[in-house]
């Protein structure tokens, strides 16, 4: 299909109307338990977007995504959750990025510097 940039969407057609579509029932999940292994302490932010991207071939790791959609997105998202996994998660956007005015690429910094 091509960069995002360039991919004709319309050849992407759900069969059914579903919440959020297909790509955010994809790319949430990832997201999230990218957010879990960090929180645990099984891998740092560059692990696991190297893992990710040598393993599928994917341009961006989760981390990169996340600073690509923007860690207030993610906060909101996460704060809103009533699960316990999102609630810690959002608390440590807060208090490790978005006090610190590192709200991802808009910014100039995330997860990571651009």
């Amino acid at each position: 299909m091509g960069s995002p940039e360039t991919a004709d969407w319309s050849r992407s057609r759900s069969k059914k109307e579903k919440a959020g579509y297909v790509l955010n029932s994809l790319l949430v999940p990832l997201l999230n338990a990218a957010a879990g292994l960090l929180l645990q302490g099984v891998a740092s932010p560059e692990t696991i977007d190297k893992t990710w991207r040598i393993a599928t071939g994917a341009p961006s790791g989760p981390f990169q995504i996340y600073d690509v959609v923007g860690l207030g997105t993610a906060y909101n998202i996460a704060s809103s959750s009533a699960d316990a996994g999102s609630q810690a998660f959002a608390r440590h956007l807060k208090e490790s990025y978005i006090d610190k005015g590192k709200l991802g690429v808009a910014t100039g910094e995330g997860f990571y510097k651009y």
